[in-house]
């Protein structure tokens, strides 16, 4: 029996079309086939290779690794190198002397609310609380689901906003918080207490009530088609949140690591969030999540009830050493400066009269076409010519173009040559 057919007999499918290229290897940009076929990969396993498939100095963290331990015991009970000195770098990327933000003075859009009572030990939002505190995952879906349990038992409170077209994840608790019926409607019943808004809408924060533990919601809506809302907006967020005691929880696991031209999107918005979520780009290609917040908020977990959140195989030891180099490859090779001009230069190369707009932060962009139909035939043709992309869970209508930062110039104008030819 061939490989393709031993996939479609005994591994779980998720759709009737997978793509079913036979992989044999992949390095840098590119994933090649048993037969000498190669292809582009313009969305990086979707935002997961942010420095290229198997980065040299990933896969030596990995094997040096391999070579001391691997699973030891559950997260949490042992000191263990790599997950210390990860946690240690990720403080370090959050320091506020490093993020230019402002929360001083009344947000464009919403009136304070004076005599709104604020039950916390301390407001949200206090300038002291620094994001000092890391809890490992396997996964961003996981990590959404320990921030969702932190907001509750730090606040007392049982209802969470987050926004229509976002997604947080896949499991119950993270699909609840999803703003697209047709991925819900099979699923019910999911969480109570989740109320949604729209993202980037101001008169929609009044809905964040003093009954709200918290608002998760994306810097950047990543599956509704890289949508990016008005230079208002998250100062007025912030402030909402501040004013009713809820957390503030971004959501990162696309944006994170890189991707939007920051270290984090949030660096560019001029808010900190009181917890911070993220995954996917973070591994280098090995699985990996984490939410970070005050080591205040976490302390939460510690009693009533006691381990009130663990993970068996969270902060695994090789993914936080794949991690680590991640981290220090993005910083040593200065990849993020890098990351405006190679937008730019995709902009420039991609103009054909079918399409739309293209929106864009960095290197997380939605080229958008008419509708599906024209999308799919360019996105099944340029598989064939050589270059992978997608479209997007609730803008089908929209290409997804994410590719390794790493990528070089001559290899984006390759792959925007084949794009405009896929047209």
């Amino acid at each position: 029996m061939s490989q393709r057919h031993l996939f479609l007999t005994h591994l779980a499918q998720t759709s009737d079309f997978p793509l079913a290229l036979e992989i044999e290897r992949a390095e840098g940009v590119y994933l090649y086939g048993k037969t000498g076929e190669r292809w582009m990969d313009l969305i990086s396993g979707i935002g997961v290779s942010n420095v290229g498939h198997r980065h040299p100095r990933v896969v030596e963290a990995i094997k040096a690794q391999v070579d001391q331990y691997l699973h030891l015991m559950v997260y949490g009970e042992y000191v263990q190198s790599p997950q210390v000195q990860l946690a240690e770098a990720l403080v370090g990327t959050l320091e506020t002397s490093r993020i230019e933000t402002s929360r001083k003075g009344t947000a464009a859009g919403l009136e304070p609310l004076k005599t709104v009572p604020n039950p916390l030990p301390y407001p949200s939002g206090k300038l002291n609380r620094p994001l000092d505190n890391v809890f490992f995952t396997n996964s961003g879906t996981e990590a959404i689901e320990g921030a969702m349990k932190l907001a509750k038992r730090f606040t007392g409170r049982q209802e969470i906003v987050s926004c229509f077209n976002a997604y947080h994840g896949a499991s119950q608790g993270a699909l609840s918080l999803a703003g697209a019926e047709f991925f819900k409607q099979n699923y019910r019943p999911l969480l109570p207490g989740i109320r949604h808004i729209h993202h980037g809408n101001l008169n929609d924060l009044e809905k964040i009530t003093c009954r709200t533990a918290a608002v998760v919601i994306e810097v950047i809506q990543g599956e509704a088609g890289v949508r990016i809302p008005g230079p208002a907006y998250f100062p007025a967020l912030r402030q909402r949140c501040n004013e009713v005691g809820a957390l503030l929880i971004f959501d990162e696991i696309q944006t994170g690591f890189g991707r939007t031209g920051t270290f984090w999107a949030f660096e560019q918005v001029g808010v900190l969030p009181d917890v911070l979520v993220c995954a996917k780009g973070m591994g280098g290609g090995m699985p990996i999540g984490a939410f970070i917040a005050p080591q205040e908020v976490m302390a939460v977990f510690k009693n009533n009830p006691i381990l009130g959140h663990i993970t068996t195989f969270g902060g695994h030891p090789v993914s936080c050493a794949a991690s680590l180099a991640t981290l220090r490859v993005i910083e040593d090779e200065k990849i993020v400066d890098t990351t405006a001009a190679k937008a730019t230069l995709i902009r420039s190369l991609l103009v054909h009269p079918a399409i739309r707009e293209i929106r864009n932060q960095g290197l997380m962009m939605a080229v958008q076409f008419e509708d599906f139909a024209t999308l799919k035939s360019a996105i099944d043709r340029a598989i064939q010519r050589g270059v992978i992309t997608d479209w997007f869970l609730f803008c089908d209508s929209a290409m997804r173009i994410a590719p390794p930062l790493t990528i070089t110039d001559e290899e984006l104008k390759k792959a925007c040559e084949i794009l405009l030819t896929s047209l």
